[in-house]
C-alpha cells in the first residue's frame, strides 16, 4: 500500500491546475492571480464532516471574500454528486470533480489513511491558503470542519 499523504508545504509554489464544475465552468488556478485562494480538499460530498466544513465556508463567505479570499473545493467525487451537494446546501463557490486525482495528486493529499482500525487509500482533508502570487502561505492539515473560515482568516 502507498504511504501516508505528504501535502505540499507552505512557502512552495502552488501547482497550476484546471478543473470543471458541475455546470461546465472551467476553473484554472491562474485565473486567481492577484487573489488569495483557500483551496480545500475534502473526502466526500454529503458526509457529516464535509457538509459541516462546506456549510461553515458558505456561512462565512462574505468575511472570506471581503478579505480577498476565493474558495475552491476539490474532491474525488464526480460532478453529478457535486451538483446535488452544492444545490442542497446552496454553496456559493466552485467544487471541482477530480476522480482521476490529477489535482489531488499534485497537492499530495491522497494516500494511506486509517479509520476504526482499517487501513485504506483516501483523501486527507487539507486546505491550502495560496497568496496573490501563487505561493502557498499556510497548510491546514487537520482543518476544524465547524470553524474553518475562522482558521483561514486567522492566517492573514
Amino acid at each position: 500500500m502507498a504511504s501516508k499523504p505528504e501535502p505540499l508545504e507552505a512557502g512552495t509554489t502552488a501547482p497550476p491546475f484546471t478543473g470543471t464544475t458541475f455546470d461546465g465552468q472551467m476553473v484554472n488556478l491562474t485565473d486567481y492571480k492577484g487573489i488569495k485562494v483557500a483551496l480545500y480538499f475534502y473526502p466526500k460530498d454529503s458526509t457529516p464532516g464535509c457538509t459541516k466544513q462546506a456549510c461553515n465556508l458558505r456561512d462565512n463567505i462574505d468575511g472570506l471574500s471581503g478579505s480577498g479570499i476565493a474558495v475552491i473545493g476539490v474532491s474525488p467525487d464526480e460532478n453529478a454528486s457535486h451538483e446535488k451537494f452544492s444545490t442542497k446546501h446552496d454553496l456559493p463557490f466552485a467544487l471541482l470533480a477530480d476522480p482521476d486525482h490529477k489535482i489531488i495528486g499534485k497537492y499530495g493529499v491522497w494516500g494511506q489513511k486509517q479509520n476504526y482500525g482499517k487501513t485504506y487509500m483516501g483523501l486527507q482533508r487539507t486546505t491550502f491558503l495560496i497568496d496573490e502570487a501563487g505561493q502557498i502561505m499556510h497548510v491546514f492539515k487537520r482543518p476544524k470542519t465547524s470553524d474553518h473560515a475562522t482558521e483561514i482568516l486567522s492566517k492573514l
